[in-house]
This record gives C-alpha cells, structure tokens and sequence, in this order.
C-alpha cells in the first residue's frame, strides 16, 4: 500500500493531504519504463561488445579461429622440415652432383626466388589472421618453387648419369683372356721384333698366348662391327665399336661367337683363341683405338685384376721381345 503524503498549509495552520492526479502518476510511470527499456537495451549492446559476454555462435566461431591459428601452426612447422629437407638435397646437388658432372651450382636466387605479381596476396589482405595466412601462403609457394627448381635440376642430373654410366660401360676395361688361361703375356705395346722378317716395327697392340679354344671376353660394352677375315694378317678377327671414340680388335681367332651387328656387353665371350692368320702360334692380338688412333691397352687394365697382376703385366708387356704376328 502507497504511503500518504501531506503537506503544511500556513494559512489555515493545518496539515493537509497531498492529491497526486492519476494522469501525472501514469507518466511518470510511462518515463520510469522507457528509461529502464533505454537503459537495458544500451547495456546489452555494450555487453555483446565486450570479451565478457558470448553467444553461442561467438564461442563456435571462436574455436574455429583458435582452430585455424593451430593448423596454419603445425602446417608451417611441417614445412619447416621439409624446407630442412629440401635444402639438404639442394646442397648436394650444387656439391656433390653437379661437382662429379662438372655443372655449375645453381644460385639460391634462383631456388628460392618466390613467385612473380606484387598483389598476388592482395585478396588476403583484411582480415583478422591476414598476416598469418599471407605469410604461410608465401612459404608455400617458395617451398613449390624450390621443389620445381630442384626436380629440373635432377632430371638434368640424370641425364648426365646415364650418359655417364654408358660412358663407364663402354671402356675397353678388362683383360680380353683370363689369366688362368693364360701361358705368358707373349708382347706387349710398342716397337718389336717381327717373328717373320726379324725386323723391329711397332707392335700396335698385345698378344696374349693360350691354348686354342680359350675363351676371348668384349672388354668394353658395344656393338660387332666386323666378324670376318678380310683384313690381312689377322686372319679371323672382331672389331667392336664401344662409342666415345673407342674401339677394339680381337685377332687370330679360331672361330667366332659374335656376329656382326650383335651389341655385347663387357664381359661377353665373343670368340675363342686361334693361330690363324700370320701368326706363330695360339694367342691373341688385342687393340685399342681411342678417335681411330691406337693406344696401349695396358692403359685400360683397371676392370679385373689387382695393383699386383698389373705390375706383373706390365714388366712383361713392357719388355723389348719378339711378338707372335
């Protein structure tokens, strides 16, 4: 119940009852409502803008974010190891590959250069994580650039190998009759004294003596170019052509286990000891011709014997006797 106000009337020295009019009492009410209406609405406004108040969709939203922050995180993390990766094989590349292949290193401006455009991240730009997701998305393409750089380079690489490998392949290396077939290195590269006219001449290759029918092995990966016996002296003979300027002769054969044409690999029998053509007894004459010039194969003897055999052959090779052709 409202309590009753009174007020003191001077003239009639009386207390008398104060009349509040319903009108005015209704607008006061109306007022006290609109005020408190006001007052709430801006509160509620304030509290939405502040860290203290969230809705649901606020917290959903939040934790997204925070998501997002964590992924990018651990995405420039594991990129972080593959660029330790990457680098790793760029410095092998540019030190030890491209040293053996003579190539020349290639030059961190170009592997790390990034992509071309300067608003090329400008759509990124504006946002609450825009930093973020700039930054990562730099990395990125650096990361892409340096793989594409280095997957070229290796292609080069190995095309430079396989050439290499083919190279390696080709070279007259070893031995063209085994040593446990041998009975002597008969002669060797050099001037010698013919058997026939007594005479000294040079001697172009090295005449390996062993029992007819021994085995004769390719020295040197290649294809048979000549399997016949036109040319004179040699009686049956085999030419190989290795490639790189390289090629050998196989003298004196007693039959042959090659044709022409036929592509054989280092270590291939292709044809058995003989005496046949002006020769003095079984053996075989063995040439190398290096850009159709005749070297001393005992140059090429690095394949299938040790640092002994080789100071063995070549004081035999090396003596001053009389060849077998």
């Amino acid at each position: 119940m409202s309590k009753v106000k009174y007020y003191y009337d001077s003239e009639n020295l009386a207390y008398r009852k104060i009349k509040t009019r319903k009108r005015r009492k209704l607008g006061v009410i109306i007022l006290f409502l609109l005020a408190s209406a006001l007052f709430g609405f801006l509160s509620f406004i304030v509290l939405l803008n502040t860290p203290y108040f969230e809705t649901p969709k606020d917290r959903l939203q939040a934790r997204e974010i925070e998501n997002l922050r964590l992924n990018y995180a651990l995405l420039n993390k594991k990129m972080d190891q593959v660029n330790d990766v990457i680098e790793a094989i760029e410095d092998r590349d540019n030190n030890l590959y491209r040293v053996y292949f003579n190539k020349a290193a290639i030059p961190d401006s170009i592997r790390k250069a990034g992509l071309p455009g300067k608003n090329r991240y400008k759509v990124l730009e504006g946002y609450d994580n825009s930093q973020l997701v700039m930054n990562t998305t730099k990395r990125i393409d650096v990361l892409s650039k340096e793989l594409a750089v280095q997957s070229k380079s290796l292609d080069v690489i190995l095309k430079l190998a396989d050439a290499k490998s083919d190279f390696l392949s080709a070279i007259p290396a070893i031995q063209p009759v085994r040593n446990e077939n041998l009975k002597q290195m008969a002669s060797g590269f050099g001037y010698r004294t013919d058997p026939f006219t007594k005479a000294r001449k040079m001697h172009e290759g090295m005449d390996f003596t062993a029992k007819t029918g021994s085995p004769i092995y390719a020295t040197g990966d290649g294809v048979v170019a000549k399997a016949d016996n036109t040319a004179s002296g040699f009686g049956n003979h085999i030419v190989i052509r290795h490639g790189f300027g390289y090629e050998t002769l196989y003298a004196h054969l007693s039959k042959y286990k090659a044709r022409a044409g036929q592509r054989v690999k280092r270590g291939d029998v292709i044809g058995y000891v003989g005496s046949t053509g002006r020769s003095e007894g079984p053996h075989l004459h063995y040439e190398v011709h290096k850009d159709k010039k005749v070297v001393n194969p005992l140059n090429f003897y690095y394949g299938n014997i040790s640092a002994v055999e080789y100071v063995v052959i070549a004081q035999l090779a090396n003596q001053e006797n009389q060849s077998l052709d």
